[in-house]
């Protein structure tokens, strides 16, 4: 019988403008989408699910074996930062917030996760992205430096 490697590790990926400035209108958000979507499919990269809001990114998508949470973290936030610039696509210099966040998530989970992303609109509403952030990395045990 032959061994075989089988990995499926689930990431809930997060990050957000610098400062959190709502600076993402609607046809910026649909470019990036777009051009994550192309990134990812380079790559090969599933994304389960990709919501764009004016200040920051979720991001639900399959790590491959083969690449590296910080190389991911290139690929989306630093590269689309590029991407932006390079095609001029804001008045203004738009710069990510420095750091990200990437949870893993359990197969079991991936509905609820999926949801949550979905309904990003609705939850906002109640609570802002710097709080909802600030609570993740409380539940994750991760602290600021």
């Amino acid at each position: 019988m032959a061994i075989h490697s089988h990995v499926k590790i689930w990431v809930h990926f997060i990050w957000g403008t610098h400062k959190h400035e709502r600076i993402i209108t609607k046809e910026l958000g649909k470019k990036l989408f777009d051009h994550i979507v192309q990134k990812s499919n380079e790559e090969k990269i599933h994304i389960e699910k990709l919501r764009i809001r004016p200040e920051h990114v979720h991001l639900l998508f399959e790590l491959p074996s083969t690449i590296s949470m910080e190389k991911v973290a290139r690929l989306f936030k630093g590269e689309s930062s590029h991407w932006i610039h390079k095609n001029n696509l804001t008045p203004f210099n738009f710069k990510w917030q420095r750091g990200y966040g990437a949870f893993s998530v359990s197969a079991t989970q991936l509905e609820k996760v999926k949801n949550y992303i979905a309904n990003q609109d609705e939850h906002h509403k109640r609570k802002t992205f710097a709080e909802e952030y600030d609570e993740w990395c409380m539940k994750y045990g991760m602290f600021e430096d």
